[in-house]
């Protein structure tokens, strides 16, 4: 087809201009330019954004890492602040992936500007796929920052880390930050107000992220609490992520990784049907 075509009077119309900017009913214009305010959106403030994760694990390194880990036995044979580093990731990964996407959408609502989103030619799943990638690209930005602050500490101690299984860390860690993003979505538009986003992050995911095996190997635990962890969807991620970094796992990550990519397509055709309803969005 070429870029011009005949009109019916004798004119000439532009044909495959407006194809050119969409792909299988996606609106590439209008999707990167979402995509490319909701990432400027935290990019453009780092010091809210970026340095509050950096802070809290210096803290949690120096306390966990260093001052307990030199007193605490190796788990695995890693040491304790190389052991506990891939739950540190995932904490903070996940964390603010699914802040970004909740406070984001539930802003937009409190504030009316979401409307712009909603009444624009986009389609209720570029509209998703651009919240979702954005807050998990957050999230996976402050999982690297994470790593850096765990191996300056690592390098102060003396200790080493090295990547054994680079292929299932890119994997578990997009899996799991878009997994969040996609919750973030449905977090923001079920929220009524702010205390909505603090109880759902600081009272539900951060809980069931500690119990998931970040400070402690689940061989450790003695039945039935051992058996009941397993019921705690973290603790395929930290040990998905942990298999990244140490090539050392409680599960298998291969089923890790299939149940985790399976639910995050769930929650993501979740997010899409809620736009498309209008829940929230719609009083």
């Amino acid at each position: 087809m070429t870029g011009e075509d005949t009109a019916p009077d004798g004119g000439t119309a532009t044909v495959g201009t407006a194809t050119a900017s969409r792909l299988d009913g996606l609106d590439l214009t209008g999707f990167v330019t979402l995509l490319r305010r909701e990432v400027l959106r935290y990019v453009r403030r780092p010091s809210n954004t970026f340095v509050p994760p950096m802070i809290t694990n210096v803290l949690y390194f120096a306390v966990f890492g260093v001052i307990l880990g030199g007193r605490i036995d190796a788990i695995a044979g890693f040491d304790y602040i190389v052991f506990i580093l891939p739950g540190l990731v995932v904490l903070g990964s996940v964390s603010n992936a699914f802040e970004n996407a909740s406070f984001s959408i539930f802003h937009g609502r409190w504030n009316n500007y979401i409307e712009a989103v909603v009444t624009s030619p986009l389609s209720h799943r570029a509209m998703v796929l651009a919240y979702v990638l954005a807050s998990a690209l957050r999230g996976v930005l402050v999982g690297t920052i994470i790593t850096v602050v765990g191996v300056v500490f690592m390098w102060t101690t003396g200790t080493t880390l090295t990547v054994a299984q680079p292929l299932y860390l890119a994997a578990f860690m997009l899996v799991i930050t878009l997994l969040f993003a996609g919750f973030g979505v449905v977090g923001g538009l079920w929220a009524r107000d702010f205390d909505y986003l603090t109880v759902l992050n600081q009272f539900i995911i951060r809980p069931l992220v500690f119990f998931g095996g970040v400070f402690y190997a689940l061989d450790i635990l003695p039945e039935p609490y051992r058996t009941l962890s397993l019921l705690n969807p973290m603790v395929y991620m930290v040990n998905g992520v942990r298999y990244g970094f140490l090539s050392y796992s409680d599960i298998d990550p291969n089923t890790a990784l299939a149940v985790l990519s399976g639910l995050t397509v769930a929650v993501v055709i979740l997010d899409v049907w809620l736009f498309r309803r209008g829940y929230g969005l719609v009083e």
